[in-house]
């Protein structure tokens, strides 16, 4: 029982500490998406290359997966990020209009159209006042993408949670099948029926072929509706693609640049390894041509230390027979 209860304790302290390790790689990818999009890609690799040093090689591939976000998409983010109470509010709005359109309520749809059309713009000014501040001017076209991206959050539920999360990487689109800033006109009351002729039957052949007609209409709607859903999706699809290439781009730009400067440096690195090999050579033939001295100057030096004692040797001898010469004097 003690074993299985360690298991279980084993298995807990896994779970908690690959909770840990996600619950850091999301707070990494919230810095990522809140940093300006010049500094992105530096901090992606500076970040996925601290979490491959700590072996988390999984949470390095997350990391480096993340893209880089356009201009008005981190100006959005920015937005969401920076003004939660407006944040929240506006996603309600998005709610309330949401529901409006579908059930076709006229005079709701008008007044909440009205607040749109206000709070749209005055959160595209917050926006692009906040990336101001955070050194990054808008230009008009990224502004317009922001108020593009702040109508489809109005108008798509998926936009708007994918707003909500702060990490966008392109603007969004609204869908077209959304209604525009005029709200439908509300039905009046309906016209009383005329009272059945004697005799008549209940549907004459014309009304039949309106009904078919009004029916046709519908499905060209629908479908015209399904169409545009579609290509709305496609788009997407292809700003997203085309963000995704220009990202890649980029990198491969970073790619190169860091290549040529480790080609230099292996260059330099091996210039100077060269004049150390030449150095090597030079010492070498210089310890030789030393060696070559000393044992030269070893010779000869036996050599007169030889000439030095027959020398010393026969001065002896010299000496010795001028004492004799002396004695017999």
């Amino acid at each position: 029982m003690q074993r299985k209860g360690g298991r279980r304790g084993a298995t807990g302290g896994r779970d908690a500490e690959a909770e840990a390790e996600a619950e850091a790689v999301e707070q990494v990818l919230d810095e990522l998406y809140g940093t300006p999009p010049s500094a992105f890609v530096a901090r992606r690799e500076e970040r996925a290359a601290a979490a491959r040093t700590d072996g988390r090689k999984e949470d390095a591939r997350r990391i480096h997966a993340a893209r880089r976000p356009t201009l008005a998409a981190w100006a959005a983010n920015l937005l969401a990020r920076s003004r939660p109470e407006e944040t929240r509010r506006f996603l309600e709005l998005g709610q309330a209009l949401r529901e409006a359109h579908r059930t076709l309520d006229a005079a709701g749809l008008k007044e909440l159209s009205a607040q749109r059309r206000r709070i749209v713009a005055a959160l595209s000014r917050q926006a692009a006042q906040l990336a101001g501040e955070a050194g990054q001017r808008l230009s008009q076209a990224a502004q317009r993408k922001v108020e593009s991206t702040l109508r489809a959050v109005l108008a798509d539920p998926d936009a708007a949670a994918q707003w909500a999360g702060g990490r966008l990487e392109v603007s969004l689109t609204p869908p077209s099948a959304f209604p525009s800033d005029t709200a439908p006109t509300a039905p009046g009351p309906a016209a009383p029926e005329p009272a059945p002729r004697p005799n008549a039957s209940r549907s004459s052949p014309a009304t039949g072929a309106k009904d078919e007609l009004a029916e046709r209409r519908r499905e060209r709607r629908e479908e015209l509706a399904r169409a545009e859903r579609e290509a709305e999706r496609a788009g997407r699809r292809l700003r997203e693609a085309r963000a995704e290439q220009a990202d890649a781009r980029e990198s491969l730009g970073t790619a190169d640049d860091e290549l040529a400067r480790v080609r230099e440096t292996v260059t330099a690195a091996e210039e100077r390894l060269r004049a150390a090999r030449e150095d090597r050579d030079r010492a070498e033939r210089d310890r030789r041509e030393a060696k070559e001295r000393d044992r030269a100057a070893a010779h000869a030096l036996t050599a007169a230390e030889r000439e030095a004692r027959a020398g010393a040797r026969r001065v002896d001898r010299l000496g010795g027979r001028a004492g004799s010469y002396d004695s017999f004097d």
